[in-house]
């Protein structure tokens, strides 16, 4: 069930209710029936995976933590992988494998059926992989301990309001909030709300307002004016970042009504005034799984500069590939990866800095990095959303080929989801805190309050999934 549905309107009420009337175990118990409930919405039969992953890695946990010897331990540790990356590879690429392979025989000539058999990729796969993957290597590098107890395991793995798109939780922040005893106060019930609705505000008012323009400005790319592709790209640029953070504020807010504090997953992410900055802002779960477990795998930055360019490089591209099984996303994640690199490199050759003055020339200068920053971003979000590389090239040649015109009316939807939209970025940007709209004046507050409410009503009405929950 999505969150912007009426099944979870009537889904989260109906879990508090009897969550609010529970000892703390048998809480444990209730949310974890209810989170196999909400996976289960969608295909009943891929809960047999995720129950697999769960037994899997918790009994291997057990296995690596009683282990002396280093070579049983990393037995452990295999048998975690293998598992979880591999039934991550045959359902979510084996598709992509299978396409590529044939597509590269007809290269030399040589024409194979493609296989009638499509696998599909059970909902949020990648997500609850990851997350049950950073136990077991936490675990092998004794930054953890395992848990003894299956239930407190098995609702960290299956938590549904991250469950199907994040936050990436680890163990050490997830799992002793699930062990302790909870008691939701009046204030964590009013932030969680409030980030209820601001996350039905970003999602419904302003990602899903933006959806029909931007299917109708790649899905026929090549009868668009060049003006008209570059309002589909912004609007893009603007529709998966309210779709996505606007996911991962009513997971924070129905986690916050139960007691449960969840990771922020975006700090304004469009005002970052460099590649790297932005790295810190967007997806900041996956950016540290990335930089945790991948990129310091690799060797990080401890193996010279060359190659710490080349674990940049690598880590960004296996981040594409991770977000989806195409093409199109290896070039976004090369992109960033080229992207950071080349920071990486530019920092290096500028040296140490002084500590900036802030006067009027330091601003001027801030606001053109970030909009040289947000419109580097803007370009690699065309191979993220085009359905195919030729569609993406021919986006991409609109752009760089002015024509046609643009009817001044076409602004009018832009310029008004960016102005309902300022005022939370805004004041986010100043305070780092996505509750501080609370810090405005009780009149003001209530009436952005009500302005929200009514957008969603006056804007909302396309039935538009989150854009994540494919991944």
């Amino acid at each position: 069930m999505w969150f912007n549905s009426w099944e979870f309107l009537y889904f989260l009420p109906a879990v508090l209710l009897v969550y609010y009337i529970l000892n703390h175990r048998t809480q444990n118990l209730w949310l974890l029936t209810a989170s196999y409930f909400f996976y289960g919405w969608w295909d009943w039969r891929f809960l047999s995976l995720i129950l697999a992953s769960t037994l899997v890695d918790y009994f291997v946990g057990q296995f690596i933590q009683g282990a002396n010897e280093e070579k049983k331990r990393r037995a452990g540790l295999y048998a975690s992988l293998l598992m979880n990356l591999g039934a991550l590879v045959i359902f979510k690429y084996f598709n992509f494998f299978i396409d590529s392979f044939v597509l590269l025989g007809q290269q030399f000539g040589m024409n194979f059926d493609t296989p009638t058999m499509r696998l599909l990729p059970p909902v949020g796969i990648s997500f609850y992989t990851f997350q049950t993957l950073s136990y077991t290597i936490d675990i092998y590098r004794r930054r953890q301990k395992a848990v003894d107890n299956f239930v407190d395991f098995a609702l960290y793995v299956t938590y549904f309001p991250q469950l199907v798109a994040g936050p990436i939780e680890r163990a050490a922040t997830l799992l002793p909030q699930i062990q302790q005893k909870r008691r939701v106060t009046p204030a964590q019930f009013q932030d969680g709300v409030l980030l209820i609705l601001i996350g039905l505000f970003k999602k419904i008012a302003i990602a899903d307002a933006a959806a029909p323009f931007v299917e109708a400005a790649f899905s026929n790319p090549a009868g668009q004016s060049s003006l008209l592709l570059l309002k589909g790209l912004y609007l893009f640029s603007l529709q998966i970042y309210c779709d996505f953070s606007g996911y991962s504020s009513i997971a924070r807010g129905a986690s916050k009504l139960m007691g449960i504090e969840l990771s922020e997953n975006f700090q304004t992410p469009y005002l970052a005034t460099n590649i790297t900055d932005f790295w810190r802002r967007w997806h900041i779960s996956l950016s540290r799984w990335l930089r945790d477990y991948l990129y310091i795998s690799l060797g990080g930055n401890r193996c010279g500069k060359r190659k710490t360019l080349r674990n940049l490089l690598l880590t960004m591209l296996i981040g594409g590939l991770w977000h989806g099984a195409n093409w199109a996303f290896v070039v976004w994640g090369g992109l960033h990866g080229v992207y950071l690199a080349t920071h990486k490199k530019i920092c290096e050759l500028r040296g140490e800095q002084k500590k900036p003055v802030r006067n009027f020339i330091f601003y001027c200068r801030q606001t053109i990095a970030a909009m040289m920053t947000f419109h580097l971003v803007a370009l690699t979000w065309i191979f993220f959303r085009a359905p195919d590389f030729d569609i993406a090239w021919i986006f991409l040649n609109g752009l760089l080929h002015w024509q046609g015109g643009f009817p001044l009316s076409s602004l009018k939807l832009p310029l008004l989801l960016v102005a309902l939209l300022l005022p939370l970025e805004w004041l986010q940007s100043r305070h780092f805190d996505a509750l501080a709209i609370t810090r405005m004046p009780v009149s003001l507050r209530a009436a952005y309050y009500l302005v929200m409410i009514i957008a969603i009503i006056l804007l909302g009405g396309n039935d538009v999934p989150f854009i994540y929950f494919q991944f």
